[in-house]
């Protein structure tokens, strides 16, 4: 069997391994239970890819994000590595095909949502498989004390009695030790290794400003800094907004959320990776999985609900290992909006109660019924019928799925359905007294074999494209003969879904666990004191702010606000650096303290941060310095 180093230069073209990566490959190797946490771009995916190929059978990856799934078969594949992933809106026969091949071992790694696992004839074809390894990326979503909790991915300690001697390697970039070992339980791993990365990010500058106008302060910060960034918001509204005060400053931008459609998002996405626009407005649906190195900066116009969100979303900027910057732009109006927002995600047991009446009442669910309903959720008209508050009314349908009453999925696990509901002589009069939907429907069934046997995926552009007919034609068909009773057509919603998992009951009958309940709230609260006293104090260098809450010690990191501030001003080399700049020759910051031959680094590079800021000196996209 091949060595890690070999496979390492064959596959991936390295020489050598990134810090920990090794002796994480070497863990997993060995059949050990491991949790690895590294720093975003410290090679997450190296760490479960690498054992993969080191061990027997195939490697099963559950992973959040339909984009990032994706984005690693494509990687793989191009490495000559077989992978596949079961998304929504795959042709039945494809996921067969898939399921099949990966029984057979044509395949080493199958990506799959974690909504996947709670379906039975997945679980079925998964238990033929011959698994050597169980991957769970973004691992924090397992923990009900993190900040982004997720309930379906409580399934996956489910499918490991079926695999006893399978290690299972749990990667996240952001957790506290809390978190950790709330990660390592609810996955069910024993003899488990735990390899943890350090945190800091010497080239990034954090700092906070404090300023009542927030535009003002982005606009300020974009146009010192050369390359690309991202501006975090926090409502949808919003990312619209800032996105056209930049460009009527004349800053190339866009938005990003999650109320836009997949086919926009992917859009608007390339577009900001292409570097056809400089700045990314988006909320925080926009990042997990972005692989942009020249991210120069991130700005903040409004505070997170946690470190571990902030430490997450800043540290998409510098990703090369060039200089970068986080700015978070804070105004006394945010503790006002924090603690509100706060109260929002916390309702009362009570009004949990009344959601869900409300709910059942709303999409006409009579006691006793309504399992396996999916719905359109419009969240806007449930709260304007029944004059609640978006905010408070989401948080409680999220306390609703925990305790496992409804399931909000994503959009993008959204597909059409199609079931042929007569019988094969049915179906041929059918064909003969209507010509055209009938030959439709006979392409259809050769397209999806298993029409006859349960609702199929389908997807409506391919059809359209088999037939060469318009999709709109091929829509209006479908619907036709599903008022004719000839199918059960379920076009792909437009809208978010919302899922009935189990019969109607009396709300009363929700037993709440109080203690439980209070123990998140708890959990919460500690999360947005600790991003307060992030936001407001400055006399800890921010850095080490930063690695003390995520249980790490640190030095004072020289760039920050707060390091730059207690320099008192120090302009250590700036003549000699004006001079160097003088000459004409465009530098890069290293190739500037090189050539200053000066130890202190940290101190020359605070000091070209004070040049950008004052409009001395500025940066192009290629992070070049010149002379205003």
């Amino acid at each position: 069997m091949a060595d890690p180093r070999s496979l390492l230069k064959r596959y991936w073209g390295y020489d050598s391994f990134r810090p920990l990566q090794e002796e994480i490959v070497e863990s997993v190797r060995q059949g050990h239970d491991t949790l690895a946490l590294l720093p975003t771009g410290g090679g997450k995916s190296l760490c479960y890819q690498m054992p993969a190929l080191l061990r027997e059978g195939i490697c099963l990856v559950v992973s959040p994000l339909v984009a990032l799934m994706k984005d690693q078969v494509e990687q793989l594949n191009r490495r000559r590595l077989k992978a596949a992933c079961l998304v929504a809106g795959l042709p039945a026969e494809a996921v067969t095909a898939t399921l099949y091949n990966a029984i057979a071992g044509e395949l080493k790694f199958l990506y799959v949502s974690p909504e996947r696992l709670r379906q039975r004839r997945f679980i079925e074809h998964l238990r033929r498989m011959q698994v050597g390894l169980i991957a769970v990326d973004e691992a924090h979503c397992v923990s009900q004390w993190g900040y982004d909790f997720r309930p379906p991915y409580l399934q996956i300690a489910d499918i490991r009695p079926y695999f006893p001697q399978t290690p299972l390697i749990a990667l996240t970039a952001t957790a506290t030790p809390e978190v950790q070992e709330d990660i390592r339980q609810r996955l069910s791993m024993h003899d488990c290794r735990t390899f943890k990365g350090s945190f800091a990010r010497p080239n990034i500058a954090y700092s906070v400003v404090r300023e009542g106008d927030k535009t003002a302060c982005m606009l300020r910060t974009v146009h010192r800094m050369g390359g690309s960034g991202i501006v975090y918001v926090r409502s949808r509204r919003l990312t619209q907004v800032v996105a056209q005060q930049l460009t009527a400053d004349g800053i190339a931008a866009t938005f990003y959320h999650a109320g836009l459609a997949s086919a926009e998002r992917d859009q608007r996405q390339s577009m900001w990776m292409r570097g056809e626009c400089r700045v990314m407005v988006a909320t925080n649906a926009f990042g997990m999985g972005i692989d942009k190195p020249d991210v120069r900066f991130v700005v903040h116009l409004d505070m997170p609900d946690s470190l571990e969100a902030y430490f997450q979303e800043a540290g998409r900027a510098g990703r090369d290992g060039q200089p970068a910057e986080a700015v978070l732009v804070c105004d006394p109006a945010d503790d006002v909006k924090a603690e509100r927002d706060f109260d929002s995600d916390f309702p009362s047991p009570k009004y949990i109660r009344n959601v869900y009446k409300a709910l059942c009442n709303y999409y006409r669910m009579p006691v006793g019924g309504g399992a396996d309903t999916q719905c359109d959720f419009d969240l806007e008209s449930l709260c304007s019928t029944y004059k609640l508050k978006v905010r408070e009314f989401y948080s409680a349908c999220r306390f609703l799925e925990r305790e496992g009453l409804i399931c909000l999925p994503d959009r993008e696990e959204a597909y059409s359905s199609l079931f042929v509901s007569v019988a094969r002589d049915e179906l041929y009069r059918f064909q003969v007294n209507h010509q055209a939907m009938g030959a439709l429907l006979q392409a259809v069934i050769r397209l999806y074999p298993g029409l006859f046997t349960e609702p199929t995926p389908v997807d409506e552009e391919r059809i359209a494209s088999r037939c060469m007919m318009e999709v709109g034609d091929v829509v209006a068909m479908l619907r036709k003969m599903h008022e004719m009773s000839v199918v059960e057509y379920r076009p792909r919603p437009t809208k978010p879904q919302i899922v009935f998992l189990s019969a109607r009951v009396d709300e009363r009958e929700i037993m709440f666990n109080e203690s439980n309940y209070d123990l998140l709230k708890q959990a919460a609260r500690r999360r947005l004191d600790a991003m307060k006293r992030y936001a407001t104090t400055d006399k800890v260098c921010r850095s080490r702010q930063l690695l003390a809450y995520f249980g790490e010690e640190g030095q004072a990191c020289g760039v920050c606000d707060v390091c730059v501030s207690e320099r008192g001003g120090d302009n250590v080399g700036e003549a000699d650096v004006l001079s160097l700049l003088g000459g004409g020759v465009p530098m890069r910051v290293n190739d500037l303290v090189a050539q200053l031959g000066c130890r202190d680094g940290v101190a020359v590079r605070a000091m070209i941060r004070r040049l950008l800021d004052e409009g001395t000196v500025s940066m192009d996209e290629n992070l070049f310095l010149r002379i205003t």
